[in-house]
C-alpha cells in the first residue's frame, strides 16, 4: 500500500486553522509528532483491545440466549438489544471530547481506559447472575456503557501514537485481536461443555458454562487492558503539549460536539451510508441465527428444550470458526493492502460477507454452515479494521477522540435503526421467519459494499466540473 502523505491530518486541518488563530495551530505542530512504532510494539499497544473484544464478544455470543432463558420472545430481542447502541451514541462523543481535553499526567487516553476495563470486569461477572429479564437488561446497559467508555480512547490511543502510513496496521492488528477475542468468547462455553455438563442450569435456565465463562471474561478483560497501559505506557504531555491544549478555544461539550460535526471531514462523511448498511446488517445477523440454525437444522423455537440448548452449543462452535478466520484475514489483509486500494478490499470482503450471510439462511447441513462461516469471517476483519484506517488519516491531531467517538455514530444509528425497525419488519414483512431476516441482512451487506467502492469515485457533479475545466 503505498504511504500516505507525511502530513496527511494537518493538510485535512489548514481551513479550521485559518478560522481558530495561532492558538490552535500551535496546537497541532505540539500534538502531530509521532514516531514509527515497530510491529512487536503496535502488538502490545493493541492487546488490551483483546481483552475489550472479549467483553463485547461474550455479549454478542450470550446475551439473546440469556434473554431467550429469562422469557424473553423472539420479536423482542431488537428492542432488548437496544443498549449498545443507545449507549454507543451517548458515551462515545462525550467521552471522545473530555479525552480530547484532558490533561492529566498519566496522558488523555488512560484514565478513561483505567475506569472503564474496572467497570467491565465487575459488570461480566453480574451479567449471567441476573435473577430476572429487567435484570440482565439493566445489566446490559451497564456493560455496554463500560465497553464503550473504553473503546472511543482506545482507538483514538492508535491515531494518537502512529504516524498515518502505519494507521492501517495499526487498526487490523485491533482487528485481528477482535477476531481472537470473539474467537475465545465463542470458545469459552463450547470448551467448558467438554467438561461440564452443558444441559447444567441455574433456576433461571442460564447454563453453568456460561457464568464460569462471563468470570473469566472479567479476569482477561481488566489483566490484558493493565498490560497494555504499563507495557506500553502513554506518554504524559510535555509542558508544551498541555499548554496548547489549554490554550484551544474552550467551548461546553455539546458545543464541541456540535463544532466538530459542522465541520466534519468529508472523507468521513462519505462514510456514512457504507456504514449504515455494513453494522444493519450485522446487528440483524447477531440477533437472528441462533434461531435460524435452531429453526433449520433442529427443528426447534423453544428456548427450553434440549434441541435448542443444542443450537446455542453448534452456534458457539460456528463462532469460534468464524472469528477464528476474522483473525487470520485481517493478518492477511495487512499484506494485501501493500498491493491492492483499501476501497477495492473493503468492498469485495463486504460483497463476499453478504453472499455467506444468504448460504446461512438456506443452509441444510453443519458443512454449509462452517463454510458460510468463511466468508463472514472474512467481512468481519475487514469491518472491524479497515473503516477506521478510511477515517484516521484525515483527523486532525487534536481532535481526534471527538471524531473517533463521532465515527461510532455511524455504527450505533445503524444499530438503534435496526432495533426500532426490526420488530415490525420481523412481523409484518418477514413472516416472523428468522432465516428470512438474515437473508435481508445478506443483501443490506452487499449493498453496503458496493457504497464503499463508489465513495472512492468522483461524483457525476464532480466529473461535470472536471469536464467543464478542461
Amino acid at each position: 500500500m503505498r504511504a500516505g502523505p507525511p502530513h496527511g491530518p494537518v493538510k485535512q486541518f489548514q481551513r479550521p486553522v485559518r478560522s481558530h488563530g495561532s492558538a490552535v495551530a500551535e496546537a497541532v505542530t505540539a500534538l502531530e509528532g509521532k514516531r514509527r512504532l515497530s510491529l512487536a510494539r503496535i502488538v502490545e499497544l493493541n492487546l488490551g483491545f483483546f481483552g475489550l473484544q472479549l467483553s463485547f464478544g461474550l455479549l454478542v455470543a450470550n446475551t439473546s440466549p440469556i434473554f431467550r432463558s429469562l422469557g424473553a420472545e423472539e420479536s423482542e430481542l431488537p428492542l432488548l438489544w437496544i443498549a449498545g447502541p443507545m449507549t454507543g451514541m451517548l458515551v462515545q462523543p462525550l467521552v471522545g471530547a473530555l479525552s480530547d481535553r484532558t490533561t492529566s499526567r498519566f496522558g488523555r487516553r488512560t484514565p478513561f481506559l483505567a475506569a472503564g476495563s474496572v467497570l467491565a470486569a465487575a459488570s461480566l461477572v453480574a451479567m449471567p447472575l441476573a435473577p430476572a429479564l429487567w435484570v440482565a437488561v439493566a445489566l446490559l446497559w451497564v456493560l455496554d456503557t463500560a465497553n464503550n467508555l473504553v473503546l472511543e480512547p482506545y482507538r483514538a490511543t492508535v491515531a494518537d501514537r502512529l504516524p498515518p502510513d502505519q494507521l492501517p496496521r495499526g487498526f487490523l492488528v485491533q482487528s485481528a485481536f477482535t477476531g481472537a477475542a470473539q474467537t475465545l468468547a465463542y470458545l469459552l462455553p463450547w470448551a467448558l461443555a467438554t467438561l461440564i455438563d452443558h444441559r447444567l442450569v441455574d433456576a433461571n435456565g442460564v447454563p453453568l458454562t456460561v457464568r464460569i465463562a462471563f468470570g473469566a471474561g472479567a479476569v482477561i478483560t481488566l489483566s490484558t487492558i493493565l498490560y497494555s497501559l504499563l507495557r506500553v505506557p502513554e506518554p504524559s504531555l510535555s509542558p508544551s503539549e498541555r499548554e496548547a491544549l489549554v490554550r484551544l478555544p474552550r467551548r461546553s461539550l455539546l458545543a464541541e460536539i456540535w463544532t466538530a460535526l459542522r465541520t466534519m471531514p468529508a472523507p468521513m462523511r462519505r462514510l456514512a451510508l457504507p456504514m449504515l448498511c455494513q453494522w444493519y446488517a450485522m446487528f440483524v445477523f447477531w440477533q437472528f441465527w441462533l434461531d435460524t440454525i435452531a429453526r433449520r437444522l433442529l427443528g426447534t423455537h423453544d428456548p427450553a428444550s434440549d434441541a435448542y440448548r443444542e443450537a446455542i452449543l453448534l452456534t458457539q462452535q460456528l463462532g469460534t470458526l468464524y472469528n477464528a478466520i476474522a483473525f487470520v484475514a485481517a493478518l492477511a489483509l495487512i499484506s494485501l493492502l501493500r498491493r491492492w486500494p483499501i476501497r477495492t478490499i473493503h468492498a469485495t470482503c463486504l460483497a463476499l460477507s453478504g453472499l455467506s450471510m444468504l448460504l446461512l439462511a438456506r443452509a441444510g447441513s453443519v458443512t454449509s454452515l462452517a463454510l458460510a462461516m468463511v466468508g463472514i469471517g472474512i467481512g468481519w476483519a475487514a469491518l472491524m479494521g479497515n473503516n477506521h484506517a478510511l477515517l484516521a488519516r484525515c483527523l486532525p491531531a487534536h481532535r481526534i477522540g471527538i471524531y473517533m467517538g463521532l465515527f461510532n455514530l455511524f455504527i450505533v444509528i445503524p444499530m438503534l435503526a435496526e432495533t426500532v425497525t426490526m420488530p415490525l419488519l420481523y412481523r409484518h414483512l418477514l413472516g416472523s421467519d428468522p432465516s428470512q431476516a438474515i437473508v435481508m441482512a445478506g443483501f443490506i451487506m452487499m449493498t453496503g459494499g458496493l457504497t464503499i467502492f463508489l465513495s472512492g469515485k468522483p461524483s457525476v457533479s464532480a466529473f461535470l466540473r472536471q469536464n467543464r475545466k478542461k
